[in-house]
């Protein structure tokens, strides 16, 4: 067992549950627009997040590894890897093996859903598959592409992925609440990103944080928590999201705090680690309780 787990190590397995979140406030949407959902469909477009996810986590292991990147870094239970490679270099090639076949079954799935559903799948899901293969090696060498991609994925590919996959149209409803998921993925990447600056700055990566500091970065975690909770509350408003969605904002008692810590705290790497810490809850939280609100109303 304790084999299993260390091969599996590379896909990064505690952050996977992000993708269930994501895809519960997909199927949320499909409930609010449609009236009824196929749970056994919705299980499937579940394994193909899944497996895009586990193939995205692994290729960057792969990479990271091979560019010398985890060398450098010092771990934290939030960034620098696995720490799986550096400690077990045998297990490259099966993280290598394990990257193509997980984007494989992604692409099966999503072959599956065009074939039942129509072309209007087609665009998020090449979208996605290129996203997954430049992610490591160009993505983080473009400050602005790397802010935004992590949300990219997780926001509109993930939340209009469900919606199209399930219905075979796009949504307004699913639209505006990708937009949460959008702000917050950015925030939980960019934040993880603080301690590994100088690591990545010496491999090349030109994300925020090394073209402009981590003073800058914290500006921009705080504007796009603004822009996440303001998401919510707007969708709402102009009656694109149901009321329930409300619910979401429940957990601005951890955003507020959080955000002053980064601001207050973003030169000291040891005085952010609870912020981090309190910045994955606030990722899992917000569409997890949007969704139980949406469903409800």
């Amino acid at each position: 067992m304790n084999k299993i787990f260390l091969w599996l190590g590379p896909a990064r397995l505690p952050f996977l549950i992000l993708t269930p979140a994501c895809i519960l406030l997909g199927v949320a949407c499909v409930k609010a627009t449609n009236g009824h959902v196929n749970y056994l469909q919705a299980l499937l477009v579940l394994v193909g997040a899944v497996a895009a996810h586990i193939s995205v986590n692994s290729f960057n292991e792969y990479q990271d590894y091979r560019s010398g990147l985890d060398a450098m870094t010092q771990r934290t239970p939030f960034s620098g890897g696995s720490g799986v490679l550096p400690a077990h270099p045998e297990l490259l090639g099966s993280t290598l093996m394990m990257a193509i076949t997980s984007l494989f079954i992604s692409m099966a799935v999503g072959f599956y859903f065009v074939v039942e559903r129509g072309p209007a799948l087609l665009p998020l899901g090449l979208a996605g598959v290129l996203l997954v293969l430049i992610y490591t090696e160009w993505i983080t060498r473009h400050p602005v592409l790397c802010l935004v991609a992590p949300g990219v994925g997780f926001g509109p590919l993930m939340i209009l992925g469900t919606q199209v996959a399930l219905t075979g149209a796009y949504s307004a409803t699913a639209t505006v609440a990708s937009l949460v998921p959008f702000f917050l993925v950015n925030n939980l990447l960019l934040l993880n990103q603080f301690p590994d600056a100088e690591a990545d700055r010496r491999v090349g990566r030109k994300h925020i944080l090394v073209t402009s500091g981590p003073t800058v970065g914290a500006r921009w975690y705080a504007v796009q928590t603004a822009l996440a909770f303001a998401s919510i509350a707007l969708g709402v408003l102009s009656g694109l999201l149901p009321v329930g969605a409300l619910l979401g904002l429940g957990v601005l008692f951890l955003a507020v705090p959080t955000t002053r810590d980064v601001l207050l705290h973003a030169t000291d790497v040891q005085r952010l680690l609870p912020a981090m810490g309190r910045n994955v809850a606030i990722n899992l939280l917000t569409p997890v309780l949007m969704a139980i609100g949406i469903i409800m109303s």
